[in-house]
């Protein structure tokens, strides 16, 4: 390409470029606001749909006419903008398929994808039309950097992009279970069992052990600040309930029900937190061995619960 030409063809991408990224921001503004207006005025969809018919009327014919005037100094360059009439097809394509490059853009962004500062995204918006136009100028090379910007595009907006929004995700997540790592201890299951749940709260880490084969039986065990300064069993007594404290502090309580069934609860002091299980299926031995396997949550076993969707976080 002779340097004459190509100063022109630079030309022609930057004004299409500028006029787009100046003028689909401010249609897509306009266009939310006026859908926001008609929602806010009646409970008909319908109403709130129309209401941006307007916008459309206006901005979609500006918007064609600014890429046409855009292939005004590509006259001798551009075959398609070569007339008036052809001048306007090549702004409808044009338009056309660079509505589809923002809507794909807008369509990552909502995934979570990393599009830059706001002032980043609103000269984006201008970066497909201008890929778009350069399709159609008779040159190898610009139409083989295009397709390069397009695949690029593609790449970081298909694959790139996801993968390290998830990657952020992913480490939000951890970080928002990891907040109170004074209460992230873990016992090893007991004997066929497994981990089933755990949720972790504001002050609080609770994990259920269910059966492996689905048999009835549970281990609930709570991590949490404690509650007094040294355990003590309550008072009065309740009937039923059976309560001691060790001489190394360690609290067992043993409820009966009625029909020779049984709730075994033990609460020792760990480190800076107080933990409590308390089963129907283990008796006190049991449980004693499930608090001397206590351990801090490894990453690993964090991973695996989040992988396994056996965790969650709750405000309560």
């Amino acid at each position: 390409m002779k340097s004459g030409r190509g100063a022109l063809t630079a030309l022609h991408l930057f004004l299409v470029w500028a006029a787009m990224a100046t003028a689909v921001p401010a249609f897509g503004f306009e266009l939310v606001m006026a859908a926001w207006g008609g929602a806010a005025d009646a409970t008909d969809p319908v109403f709130a749909v129309g209401s941006t018919t307007p916008v459309f009327a206006v901005g979609v014919p500006l918007m064609v006419g600014l890429l046409a005037t855009a292939g005004i100094p590509v006259r001798t360059v551009v075959p398609l903008c070569g007339s008036m009439p052809k001048r306007l097809g090549w702004a409808v394509l044009v338009f056309a398929l660079g509505t589809l490059g923002v809507l794909a853009g807008v369509a990552a962004y909502a995934e979570k994808v990393d599009l830059g500062s706001a002032s980043t995204r609103i000269a984006l918006t201008g970066v497909p039309y201008a890929v778009a136009a350069a399709f159609f100028v008779p040159s190898r090379w610009v139409r083989l950097g295009a397709l390069a910007v397009l695949a690029g595009g593609v790449a970081y907006g298909g694959f790139v992009g996801p993968a390290q929004a998830q990657q952020r995700q992913d480490e939000a997540e951890v970080a928002r279970y990891r907040e109170h790592p004074e209460l992230l201890f873990l016992g090893t299951a007991p004997p066929g069992m497994q981990l089933s749940r755990a949720e972790v709260g504001p002050a609080y880490f609770h994990v259920e052990y269910r059966p492996v084969h689905h048999e009835l039986g549970y281990v609930d065990l709570m991590v949490r600040g404690p509650l007094t300064p040294a355990l003590r069993c309550p008072e009065p007594a309740e009937k039923g309930v059976t309560c001691t404290v060790d001489a190394h502090g360690e609290m067992l309580t043993v409820r009966d029900f009625p029909g020779s069934g049984r709730a075994v609860t033990l609460i020792r002091r760990h480190q800076n937190a107080e933990v409590e299980v308390t089963s129907q299926t283990l008796d006190e031995a049991g449980l004693r061995l499930l608090l001397d396997t206590l351990h801090p949550l490894s990453g690993t076993e964090l991973e695996k619960l989040i992988r396994e969707k056996k965790i969650e976080y709750s405000l309560r």
